[in-house]
């Protein structure tokens, strides 16, 4: 059987989960993802590995497009895994792609979602450090571990809203 043709959804999410796991080379990648995304369940989730695929080979512009599609298809309702998922990876991208306001409008407005836990967080402190606000950065990093700490904690957050105050 191809990879045009899985006959179920959750066959399709093996061969999807197995090319992930493959370490083959970044053409090959994209060339079978390509045809994996054309076979998907449904053209959200085809867009949004597909736009990983295009991601993770260095293809920003073209990662950047398929998010995009992936999130008007949407993903959001399909399957909101993915869709918090989107958010960080579709933000990174736009970092990338030097669209750094995007990135933390997208970062911002992230839910929480046990998927992705804290990282919409990092990925805001990376984006407003390449935006050049880096007391913002120091901030956000440090309100994402806050909640961890054992003590201390009063302070930490009271140092942290210091940052940027005026």
């Amino acid at each position: 059987m191809s990879e045009h043709n899985p006959r179920s959804a959750g066959e399709w999410e093996e061969r999807v989960e197995t090319l992930w796991a493959s370490g083959c080379g970044d053409e090959e990648l994209v060339v079978r993802m390509t045809a994996l995304a054309a076979a998907a369940p449904h053209p959200a989730l085809g867009a949004f590995e597909l736009g990983g695929a295009f991601d993770s080979t260095g293809h920003e512009a073209e990662a950047d497009a398929e998010y995009a599609r992936a999130a008007a298809e949407g993903l959001s309702t399909v399957d909101p895994s993915r869709a918090a998922q989107l958010v960080v990876q579709h933000a990174s991208t736009l970092r990338n792609l030097d669209r750094v306001d995007e990135a933390i409008a997208m970062l911002r407005e992230a839910p929480f979602h046990a998927d992705t836990g804290a990282a919409p967080a990092v990925f805001l402190a990376l984006a407003l450090h390449s935006a050049g606000r880096s007391d913002e950065a120091l901030r956000a990093a440090i309100e994402v571990i806050e909640p961890t700490l054992p003590r201390y904690n009063r302070s930490v957050r009271a140092y942290a809203a210091a940052l940027t105050e005026e």
